[in-house]
């Protein structure tokens, strides 16, 4: 069994907890966008001791994915993953960031083990230095997170074939955002290959994907200015006739309750 719950979604912060094994199992979080102050008590929230986690993982150098990862390393002692071209970005800000953090440097393409878990990152399409996204193992269940990408790409789709759930950027409606306020650097930023998936790109992802296998969807990183969930589900509609019953939304400010992935029967 994997269990899994989100802190926040979206571009004021974002964090996602993951949870499996006998107790005390192993506990890791993907980014952490969020003020620690705030990261800490929405993980108590949630029922869960900080200073349990062992690791988090990051996925690129953006504010709302980084911001508090160094800060709450250092008050719970786990360690930060992330790849080579993500810690030179964040030395490059600033040379003292990593002071006091026990770091691991991975890489892209090789899968790595944390606890029980086995950690499967993959490269992605998105204005960083060296961004990932993450499928997360434990036995034959595999979560997989996709966020922060302009466009999908063979690899990716390969990587999130046979995944038990799917976490998956739907950031915003192209109409949305081509009437929004932004500067048009902005939008053309969010609408280009390295972006972020719009809901028909993110919607014609599951039209391809087995759906049977998957137990949970959850739709993310949902930009508050240039989609709703109206908007979502109309894509989604549009694709499968229809939104699952396992389809569900990540807020910016509630992120989402536990959900559990369970090993198919035999």
């Amino acid at each position: 069994m994997i269990r899994f719950t989100s802190l926040g979604s979206g571009s004021e912060g974002n964090a996602l907890l993951i949870e499996a094994g006998s107790a005390p199992g192993t506990r890791l979080l993907i980014d952490c966008g969020l003020p620690v102050r705030q990261a800490v008590a929405r993980i108590e929230a949630r029922g869960v001791d900080p200073m349990g986690l062992d690791a988090i993982l990051v996925t690129h150098e953006h504010g709302d994915h980084i911001g508090g990862v160094m800060g709450l390393a250092r008050r719970t002692g786990a360690t930060v993953c992330l790849t080579r071209g993500t810690h030179a970005a964040v030395h490059v800000r600033s040379t003292d960031a990593c002071n006091g953090v026990a770091l691991r440097i991975i890489d892209s393409h090789t899968p790595f083990e944390i606890g029980c878990l086995e950690v499967q990152p993959f490269p992605v399409p998105h204005d960083a230095r060296e961004p990932v996204q993450y499928v997360v193992v434990h036995g034959a269940i595999r979560l997989g997170v996709l966020t922060d990408l302009g466009m999908l790409t063979p690899h990716v789709e390969r990587t999130l074939a046979d995944c038990d759930g799917l976490i998956l950027e739907f950031n915003h409606d192209p109409e949305l955002l081509a009437a929004s306020s932004y500067p048009e650097s902005l939008k053309q930023r969010i609408a280009g290959r390295y972006g972020h998936l719009c809901n028909r790109d993110a919607a014609g992802l599951l039209g391809r994907l087995d759906l049977g296998r998957l137990q949970r969807i959850v739709a993310a990183h949902l930009s508050q200015t240039n989609n709703t969930p109206d908007h979502v589900f109309a894509a989604v509609k549009e694709v499968l006739d229809g939104v699952p019953d396992n389809f569900h939304l990540a807020t910016q400010e509630e992120g989402f309750d536990w959900m559990v992935l369970e090993a198919a029967a035999d």
